[in-house]
């Protein structure tokens, strides 16, 4: 049975969560990086997670960066985001997700403005949290910055590169100041969605999928809506916790708590055998 693994909070008594944090490095080659995902996770997915995976092995095989820490950010309530639901959720979820990693992290900074942030001043608020009042990551030669890098799927920096969508203000001061590690998406053309961003690219640094995912929160709202399986999409305890709550299900249809789910496990598909013993 999934829970809500993070109680109600507010701004007031939110910490900046350290646990996952690593404070040290031992190489003096190696500049220390905290990657960033912002997102509405609505809910998260296996291609969430995989692209922390993906970036750490980027980072370490072709950069000189060392990566120590990274975290989801949901994005608040005023988002307004078709399929947006509550940021409690959306947070509880996110916890569930990477309850069994050892370096992954969610905070819910941002979530828990009544306001939408930009991300840039999401960012900024992990340069002031590790870097300014944290005192960065001690090194070999002393403390040292972190790098406070964006990580993201081709089809945000591909929006970036929409006139429009957009400040082109807060583009500059993203890709300037911080980076982004950018992970290809099936559907995406990664080369026509930096043509536009070319003084940046020093900055960008693009990730291949070696074995193509292209699950996505619209496709796991959409299966919720038909009454088909999300097992193995999602992580299983947030498989259970929409299960538990009736998220994505607008009509009721969706969950296997009714007569003809009987037997079943939370997400799996109503053609699957239950009632086995019957």
């Amino acid at each position: 049975m999934a829970t809500d693994t993070t109680p109600t909070l507010t701004l007031d008594d939110y910490q900046f969560p350290t646990a996952r944090l690593r404070r040290r490095i031992t190489s003096k080659d190696r500049t220390p990086l905290v990657l960033i995902a912002c997102g509405s996770f609505s809910p998260i997915t296996f291609l969430h997670l995989r692209m922390f995976e993906m970036a750490a092995d980027y980072a370490r095989f072709n950069t000189e960066f060392e990566v120590v820490g990274a975290y989801l950010s949901c994005v608040g309530d005023a988002y307004k985001k078709t399929g947006l639901v509550k940021a409690e959720h959306r947070v509880n979820m996110c916890s569930l997700a990477v309850a069994g990693s050892s370096w992954l992290s969610v905070d819910p900074w941002e979530a828990l403005h009544e306001e939408y942030l930009e991300t840039a001043k999401v960012l900024d608020h992990f340069h002031q949290e590790i870097n300014v009042e944290g005192g960065g990551v001690e090194t070999p030669e002393g403390r040292k910055e972190a790098k406070i890098a964006l990580l993201a799927g081709a089809d945000l920096i591909q929006t970036m590169s929409t006139p429009g969508v957009w400040d082109p203000k807060d583009i500059d001061y993203i890709l300037k100041n911080f980076g982004a590690f950018i992970v290809e998406r099936t559907g995406t053309d990664i080369d026509e969605a930096l043509s536009t961003l070319q003084p940046y690219t020093p900055n960008i640094f693009v990730i291949q999928q070696l074995v193509q995912n292209d699950i996505s929160s619209t496709k796991i709202r959409l299966f919720r809506r038909r009454d088909m399986s999300i097992r193995y999409l999602v992580p299983e305890p947030v498989v259970n916790y929409i299960e538990e709550h009736n998220l994505y299900d607008e009509d009721g249809a969706a969950s296997t708590s009714s007569a003809d789910g009987k037997g079943k496990m939370a997400g799996e598909s109503k053609g699957a055998p239950s009632d086995l013993k019957g």
